[in-house]
């Protein structure tokens, strides 16, 4: 039996993967992170930035990494990745030397915007004007905000930015 499109992936096991919180200074990280294939909670998606026991709390209840710029707080997380710069090409390169791998994934796994699993959609699928035609790309929408993405220009423009981290 096929599998459905807009449910594929739904069971998988959240503990597979590195689960990460990001400070309220690193959105333009996540973004990178989430493409990377990621599950990259940013603390600004709820629309709140919580204190320091509020994050140190949810780290640990949904075993997630923080990753900070922060390093009053990091000292807190014993688990935490501390980010020193604010450059975003630099934080890629602390991030990848703290042990973790910044390459792209070889197909979206996660939203860039709000950090949901995103599905392949077929040829039928309701998707925006924009979009290019499924014989053009493979497309493929959030399960959590109906985002519609395809590996298109952006796409090639991270994968060279992270191809360029060599020091």
């Amino acid at each position: 039996m096929a599998e459905d499109p807009e449910t594929a992936g739904a069971d998988s096991d959240p503990a597979d993967e590195n689960r990460l919180l990001l400070d309220s200074m690193l959105g333009k990280l996540a973004t990178y992170l989430r493409m990377c294939g990621y599950d990259a909670a940013y603390v600004l998606d709820s629309g709140e930035d919580p204190g320091d026991e509020q994050l140190l709390e949810r780290a640990q209840k949904e075993h997630r990494t923080l990753v900070t710029r922060d390093e009053q707080l990091a000292r807190r997380a014993p688990e935490s990745v501390f980010l020193r710069t604010k450059d975003i090409e630099a934080q890629l390169r602390e991030f990848r030397d703290a042990g973790y791998d910044v390459s792209l994934s070889d197909e979206p796994v996660r939203c860039g915007s709000c950090n949901g699993r995103v599905v392949p959609v077929g040829d039928e699928a309701d998707v925006p004007a924009y979009a290019p035609d499924a014989e053009e790309a493979k497309r493929y929408r959030c399960r959590d905000c109906g985002q519609v993405f395809w590996r298109g220009s952006h796409w090639t423009d991270v994968a060279e930015r992270l191809d360029g981290l060599a020091e």
